[in-house]
């Protein structure tokens, strides 16, 4: 199984670094994953005897940690086990978990959350003083621990942060876009270019000399017209990644989350989620009609996983003929809501819904990949001294459909296993080498039209006709080259580069698995897709490698 080779730039156009600095590690994103990183690193390679930068692209909250409502998940309740975890973890990846990695998540999470609690992090507690646990899709247990009702993520990383500040061996750059990594003469880091947008001598492009880079910059929500995904989110690191020589995997594996709240066919972005855990309190979906669709769809109807919800919900859109259904969480009455998700609450007030006292109109929307920086179960990629955690990897752990909130555990975990493993494997200063990879730059005037491309031919139902189309576009998009260099189009780039890979591992794929949805294909075929696609490139020619795999939930 192959496909044509794409043409894309093999770096991005940037202007020569105007200043430089340097450090041991050089972590790029600031959520769950790259903050636990650094932290860990900062203790593991000694104070005072390693330095660790901390870049991020906005300030230190904006990233998806924050958004993040239901909670983390972990066999943390006395009648819970990591084996059960581990059960609904495959279950929900539809066969392509790696379950060694599934088996390293369930088994140090809850030590990892519990570590978490002692940061700082004030997780809900019941009257009697225990952890408050709920339930969400997929899960057979209550095992999810939440804060602030519906804000975990919010505290999470205000615990986070507030340790960062603590620490003074960790140095942070703020508002800062990393461009491409820089490469070794053995092809391995050796540091980083970043364009920051500040004032003094940290302006403009600049390059970190370092030792080791860790990649935990979030997924690629914005391929897509509607997301429940943050401006930032824009594959940046996946496709910086890509470019030095490290393979992507399961790009085609994009969940899109069954209830995010319906705005409007114009509306653009980033949009509301009414979070999974609103149904594992007791909301459920109806139609037009007012039925209750779910029901005998899966033997957890409300509370099925992600990608048999969503396209429940898309089944039903396109037999009705409207645009979205609707959730039911009416009879949780006021105090409940206002207890349990005040922030949801006020957000759906905001767009003119009362929870209350009205149903929730919802339909799916790009949520999380579950695809990225293939890695080992240490967070190494195929570059040495590259390594990636939390949402840019693809860890193995989640397979073709992420188990609910196992996300913010799969950043947590797998980002202590980096900070144990890294400060033996530093590699010695090098000086990069001179860069032949061709470099070009696609114009940010063709965002939009991506957006709607890939969300009209390789969103949540995909086809061979749409997908050859959607490449046929994104082939033409590629020759809009930007006039001037600026963030947009560094930015529509990356997207444009994870969005053809994307498109391109879906039309492989000729079958029907997890968030995976081919309708010209609707059964799961293990004979011939039990396995992986892997997207390399090499100087811009991007090429898919299936690799075959016994499927992982079959017992």
């Amino acid at each position: 199984m192959s496909t044509p080779l794409r043409r894309l730039p093999g770096r991005l156009t940037a202007p020569a670094p105007g200043w430089t600095t340097s450090a041991d590690v050089v972590v790029i994103g600031s959520g769950i994953a790259g903050l636990t990183a650094a932290l860990r690193l900062r203790d593991s390679l000694g104070k005072g005897s390693g330095k660790v930068l901390v870049v991020t692209k906005d300030v230190l909250a904006a990233g998806s940690t924050q958004w993040a409502q239901g909670g983390i998940a972990a066999a943390l309740g006395p009648e819970d086990t990591p084996a059960q975890h581990e059960v609904d973890t495959l279950v929900a990846g539809a066969g392509a978990c790696d379950l060694e990695a599934v088996r390293v998540l369930v088994e140090e999470g809850p030590e990892a959350v519990h570590e978490l609690i002692a940061l700082g992090t004030n997780f809900d507690h019941n009257p009697d003083g225990e952890l408050s646990l709920t339930r969400e899709g997929g899960h057979h247990r209550d095992r999810i621990a939440h804060a602030g009702g519906d804000a975990t993520g919010a505290e999470i990383q205000r615990a986070l942060i507030a340790a960062v500040d603590r620490a003074p061996e960790i140095e942070v750059i703020q508002h800062a876009l990393a461009v491409d990594l820089l490469l070794a003469e053995d092809g391995g880091a050796a540091g980083v270019t970043l364009h920051v947008i500040g004032e003094g001598v940290r302006d403009g492009v600049g390059a970190v000399h370092c030792r080791a880079v860790v990649l935990a910059s979030g997924g690629i929500g914005q391929v897509f017209s509607q997301t429940t995904n943050p401006a930032v989110s824009t594959g940046d690191g996946m496709a910086l990644a890509l470019r030095a020589g490290a393979t992507l995997r399961d790009l085609e594996f994009v969940q899109f989350h069954p209830t995010v709240m319906y705005l409007g066919p114009d509306s653009r972005g980033q949009q509301p989620l009414i979070s999974e855990a609103v149904r594992g309190e007791g909301a459920f979906l109806v139609d037009f009609e007012n039925n209750r669709f779910m029901q005998g769809v899966h033997e957890l109807a409300d509370l099925a996983p992600r990608d048999v919800v969503a396209k429940a919900i898309m089944r039903r859109m396109i037999e009705s003929g409207h645009p979205h259904m609707w959730l039911d969480a009416r009879h949780l009455g006021a105090e409940f809501w206002e207890r349990r998700f005040p922030t949801i609450l006020a957000t759906a007030r905001s767009h003119g819904v009362d929870p209350v006292t009205q149903l929730i109109p919802v339909a799916p929307a790009c949520h999380y990949a579950s695809g990225g920086v293939r890695t080992d179960l240490w967070g190494r990629s195929d570059v040495p001294g590259l390594y990636a955690t939390g949402e840019v990897a693809c860890s193995g752990v989640h397979g073709a459909n992420r188990l609910a909130s196992n996300s913010l555990l799969e950043g947590l975990v797998f980002s202590r296993r980096i900070a144990e493993v890294l400060p033996a494997e530093l590699r010695s200063w090098s000086d990069p080498a001179p860069d032949t990879r061709t470099a070009g730059l696609v114009t940010g005037g063709v965002r939009r039209e991506l957006q709607e491309t890939m969300t009209s031919k390789a969103g949540v139902l995909r086809n061979a006709t749409g997908l050859a189309e959607a490449a046929a576009e994104l082939d033409k998009l590629a020759g809009v080259t930007a006039d001037e260099v600026d963030t947009e189009s560094w930015e529509t780039t990356n997207l444009l580069t994870i969005s053809t890979g994307l498109a391109d591992a879906a039309a492989l794929r000729e079958e029907t698995r997890g968030s995976h949805w081919r309708d010209d294909f609707p059964d799961r075929d293990d004979e011939r897709f039990a396995g992986h696609f892997d997207l390399v490139m090499r100087d811009g020619e991007m090429d898919l490698v299936f690799a075959p795999s016994p499927a992982t939930d079959s017992w």
